[in-house]
């Protein structure tokens, strides 16, 4: 478990990635940055038919997946994703939220396997498997 400093500093790190500022991601309650996150879908988040664009979920649903785990690393452990498998299930029209939460299924030494879930409106539009390396820094 990260000490409350190295939570927070992972946390602000995540939020000060210029992509993630750029495409208007937000923690779904700052006072529990595992619970995920939400982000319009503004311009910068739509494909050409004024939808989602699927790159978009893809980022989202793995900075979910990070955002669970973070709770579960040490001071001196990172997580890198080495695997994501992610299925969109229905379109998500412009202007739309979409929550994006995520949560850990099993946690070993090396490797950490979670699921994350993008839904509008209570219903579910992608989901994700993530495959995390945990690595020492």
């Amino acid at each position: 478990m990260p000490s409350p400093e190295m939570l927070a500093a992972r946390v602000q790190a995540v939020l000060d990635i210029p992509l993630h500022r750029h495409l208007e991601m937000r923690l779904r309650d700052p006072a529990d940055p595992p619970a995920g996150i939400w982000f319009p879908v503004g311009a910068a988040a739509q494909n050409q038919a004024a939808l989602l664009h699927g790159g978009v979920v893809y980022t989202f649903l793995d900075v979910a997946a990070f955002l669970a785990l973070l709770p579960s690393l040490g001071d001196g452990e990172h997580a890198v994703t080495h695997d994501l498998t992610a299925s969109l299930l229905r379109p998500v029209r412009a202007g739309a939220r979409v929550d994006v939460t995520g949560s850990v299924l099993r946690r070993g030494r090396a490797v950490a396997f979670l699921r994350a879930e993008a839904t509008v409106d209570g219903a579910l539009v992608a989901s994700a498997q993530v495959t995390k390396t945990i690595v020492a820094v």
